[in-house]
Parts: C-alpha cells; structure tokens; sequence
C-alpha cells in the first residue's frame, strides 16, 4: 500500500471550492491523499449552497472555514490553489512543496434565482471532482 501523502487546498474565503475539493479527496482518495483546505482570508462558514451540492452526491461535509496560518507547521506534500486570489498571495511560508494552480469559476459570485445560483454549484463542484481527482491519480511528483 503506497505511503498516504497530504494535500493542501487553497481559496481566498475556504468557503466553496477549496472545501467541495477537501470533500471530494478525502472521500474518494483518502486511502492515499490526505486533503486540508484553507482561505488567505476565510469566511465566517462554510457556503451552504456548497453544502447542498455536496450533500446532492452523498457527501456530507463537516468542513470549517481555516486561515491558511494555521498551517504554517504543516508541510503538504502539493498544494493546489483553486482560485487566482490565492495564488497570487499563495505564503511564501509554504517553501518547497510543490505549488499547482487548478483555477475554478467562483460559485458564491452567482447572481440570480437560488435555482440559477445552485446550478453554477453544481457545475463548480462536478468540475472540481473531475479535475482534481484526475489530477492526484496521475501525479508523481
């Protein structure tokens, strides 16, 4: 069995994205990947809609909005930014890990009917479990 290693995921308010991205690698690669989430500057709560859409595909999660400094001890094994925001202020603290940017369209920005706004959820979630989840199956580093 292959060594589990840690990812950590970055947002601007760890509100929507990066806690949909903590949800879905936990839940199906926790056997290798050990998922965090945090914001440069996090929210109150986790976004309920982001919640919702979750929930919708039968992952109840029990995410909380976490400062990105309350990981200074940690060292992932990659971190991943989710948006441009905290790749631009993504710590210089972070050192060496390996840094990759896997930018996502921001849910809570969604304008209109609450139909209309969970729609954009549900797009922004089902393109995180794609995308994220083929990228750790592939990587190597």
């Amino acid at each position: 069995m292959a060594k589990e290693r840690s990812v950590l995921i970055l947002c601007t308010g760890n509100s929507c994205r990066s806690q949909m991205a903590e949800a879905f690698i936990n839940h199906h690669m926790g056997d290798r990947w050990k998922a965090s989430s945090a914001g440069t500057q996090p929210a109150e709560a986790v976004h309920p809609l982001a919640l919702r859409a979750l929930a919708e595909v039968g992952i109840l999660h029990k995410g909380q909005p976490k400062s990105v400094d309350a990981f200074k001890n940690h060292r992932p094994d990659i971190v991943i930014t989710v948006c441009d925001d905290a790749a631009e202020n993504c710590p210089v603290w972070l050192g060496k890990e390996m840094k990759v940017h896997i930018p996502f369209p921001d849910p809570a920005k969604a304008e209109g009917s609450k139909a209309a706004r969970m729609a954009l959820f549900r797009e922004v979630r089902d393109a995180i479990e794609r995308d994220l989840i083929d990228f750790l199956r592939n990587f190597d580093g």
